[in-house]
């Protein structure tokens, strides 16, 4: 299913054909279908299942679009990737990034990068030295992406809380030059 969402000037950022930008309650269908996606390909890799995330109301979809920060990758309007970013409540000045997924179609290229630098800059902007994510253990192309990115493991893990069973580990990355 090709996912089609409209396009939004604000922090966007174009690599070549390529635009990552922030959503919009307008962008609710192609979010939906994203986020799904990447809970049939990747299960393990969300603290959200696609049976409990499908029967999310329009009226949900388009509330995570414009209230949350969301940015989506797409290239002729079509969506290849997404993540979201929001405020770290345990430590202060720092931000997390959650939700990372590009389709496989565009793995290997400029989308996930892309995706991550739009989350730091718009924490930048926000004025956070730091940010945080998690990554489970079993996802390893992800760990090595976000090191490769410049994470680092911060020796902190916790059980996933919809399967006890999934480790994640907590990675940060520092935004201000030292």
């Amino acid at each position: 299913m090709k996912r089609r969402s409209t396009t939004d000037s604000r922090d966007a950022v174009r690599i070549g054909e390529l635009l990552i930008r922030p959503t919009t309650s307008a962008d609710w269908a192609a979010l939906r279908a994203i986020r799904l996606e990447a809970l049939t390909d990747t299960p393990d890799a969300y603290g959200s299942t696609y049976d409990a995330t499908v029967t999310f109301s329009t009226r949900r979809w388009k509330a995570m679009a414009s209230e949350t920060r969301y940015f989506l990758a797409e290239r002729g309007g079509d969506v290849l990737g997404m993540v979201s970013g929001g405020f770290n409540d345990q430590h202060p000045d720092t931000y997390w990034l959650y939700a990372m997924y590009v389709s496989p179609s565009a793995r290997g290229g400029e989308v996930a990068p892309g995706l991550v630098a739009a989350v730091m800059a718009w924490a930048t902007s926000e004025g956070a030295s730091e940010i945080y994510l998690h990554v489970t253990i079993s996802v390893a192309r992800a760990r090595a992406f976000y090191r490769k990115m410049g994470f680092v493991e911060t020796g902190e893990s916790l059980r996933m809380e919809r399967n006890r069973v999934l480790e994640l580990v907590t990675m940060r990355r520092s935004l201000v030059d030292d």
